[in-house]
Order: C-alpha cells, then sequence, then structure tokens
C-alpha cells in the first residue's frame, strides 16, 4: 500500500475527470489519499471531497500566500471544520519569502495563529517552508510540542537536522526526480526511514518523465521507486514503512 500525504484534489485542474484519478491511483496500489486545504474555501472542498470518497482525508489551512487576506475569523471557520472526524491534520500552512505574494509579518502572525489552533484541536501540522528556514526554526520551537510535516522539503541539511531534532517527519515530492536536483536527492538519503512521508503535491511537480503535464497520486509510485534506488532499499519496504508513518503521524483509520 501507498499513501499519497499531500495533494491537491479539489483544485479545478482535477474537475473533468477527478474519479478517474482516483481510480487509477486504487488500482495501481495507492489507497490513501490526504488532500490538503490551501485557502477557508478550499479547506471546506477538501472536507467534502472526504465525505464523498472514503479513502480521502483532509487538512484544513491556509497557505501564506494567502496571509494579507487573513482575518481572525477564519481560524474559527478552521477550527470548525478542524472537529469533522475526517480532517487528520491543520495544513497547508507556514511561510513562504520566495514569493513573497504576502508580507513576512501577515505570514508570521497568521501562521502563529494556526499552530495555536493545531495544537488546540490537538491536530498534526503540514508544513510549508520556503526559503525561511531561520523564522520556521525559531517558530516551530516556540510552538513545542507539536507533531507534523515539514512538506515538499527544499531546505539545506542544518534545517533538516533541526526540524528532524524536534520529532517532525519529512516529506518529498516527485521534483526528487528532476535532472537538475541531485540536492535534494542527497536530502532524501539522509532522512531515517521512519521519519520519510511520500506525497506528489498535485497537480504540481509532476516526475520527469510528465513534466509538462498534471500530476496525479497515482505517480506517488514514482517517487517511491526513486526513493527505493537512493536509498537502497526494496520498494516493498519504502512503501511499508511510509505508509506506516503516515498512519501514524496523522492518526489514520
Amino acid at each position: 500500500m501507498l499513501i499519497d500525504t499531500h495533494c491537491h484534489l479539489d483544485f479545478p485542474e482535477f474537475d473533468p475527470d477527478r474519479d478517474d484519478v482516483l481510480r487509477r491511483a486504487y488500482e495501481n496500489d495507492v489507497k490513501i489519499v490526504i488532500n490538503i486545504g490551501s485557502s477557508l474555501a478550499g479547506s471546506r472542498n477538501s472536507v467534502a471531497l472526504s465525505h464523498k470518497y472514503e479513502n480521502i482525508y483532509a487538512a484544513a489551512g491556509i497557505h501564506p500566500h494567502e496571509a494579507d487576506n487573513f482575518k481572525d475569523t477564519d481560524v474559527g471557520a478552521l477550527k470548525g471544520l478542524s472537529a469533522d472526524p475526517k480532517v487528520v491534520a491543520i495544513g497547508e500552512i507556514g511561510l513562504d519569502f520566495y514569493k513573497n505574494y504576502s508580507s513576512a509579518d501577515n505570514q508570521k502572525k497568521m501562521f502563529c495563529a494556526l499552530l495555536a489552533l493545531a495544537k488546540e484541536a490537538c491536530l498534526p501540522v503540514v508544513i510549508h517552508s520556503r526559503q525561511a528556514d531561520e523564522d520556521m526554526l525559531a517558530m516551530l520551537k516556540e510552538a513545542l510540542p507539536l507533531k507534523g510535516v515539514i512538506h515538499c522539503f527544499s531546505g539545506d541539511e542544518k534545517f533538516m537536522d533541526e526540524c528532524l531534532k524536534m520529532g517532525f517527519y519529512i516529506s518529498f515530492t516527485c521534483n526528487i526526480t528532476y535532472k537538475k536536483a541531485d540536492n535534494l536527492r542527497e536530502m532524501v538519503k539522509r532522512v531515517p526511514l521512519e521519519k520519510l512521508l511520500l506525497e506528489t503535491d498535485a497537480p504540481y511537480l509532476p516526475p520527469q518523465e510528465f513534466r509538462g503535464r498534471r500530476n496525479e497520486p497515482l505517480y506517488v509510485k514514482n517517487l517511491g521507486d526513486e526513493i527505493s534506488r537512493l536509498k537502497g532499499e526494496s520498494v516493498e519496504r519504502i512503501s511499508s514503512i511510509t505508509s506506516s508513518n503516515a498512519i501514524q503521524l496523522f492518526n489514520l483509520k
């Protein structure tokens, strides 16, 4: 069994064939999918999908790109969603100082509020961190104790080591298959298997052979194959351990 721990099936890219996308994944051993909210509306849609499809779970959160439009009432709305039994995490939340679609101050304010919500709801967090390592580590350390995953990992060795020390899981996407992703492949080798998760971040970041096309949960198999090669472990072992990790972190039933 494989688990895609991070995708966005609520996005319009999947409107024409969402049923077929999920069928393809399920028939190829991707048995569980966690759909991640990236806005309040997206979080609501994520929860709706989790009720429509038995093998989908949801996360409720607001992406840092949306921080300039964040309102205090959004916390209450997400709190309501977090009480749904199929919501297994708060996310994605975090900091993104690469795109800077929202101000750093507003990103930090929202991130602090949503970390507090996760602790109140006793849910793990799905963390987006891009070119914000120092601030991210400071805010996570301040919020401990906390469980979660650093999604679509893009940091350096120091950032990874600090996240692992705090007990966080590390997740990689199919961009580790890209020709110029040698640094990411080295990071994969550093992560202990018991702290590794798989994700597609679909519809983004398809495997190298499908670049320019839409990503989908089926391709978590390609990711597993590449990690198997990098780790020198069987595909079966990678599948088993990463699935067990996901079940434990997200308390999947």
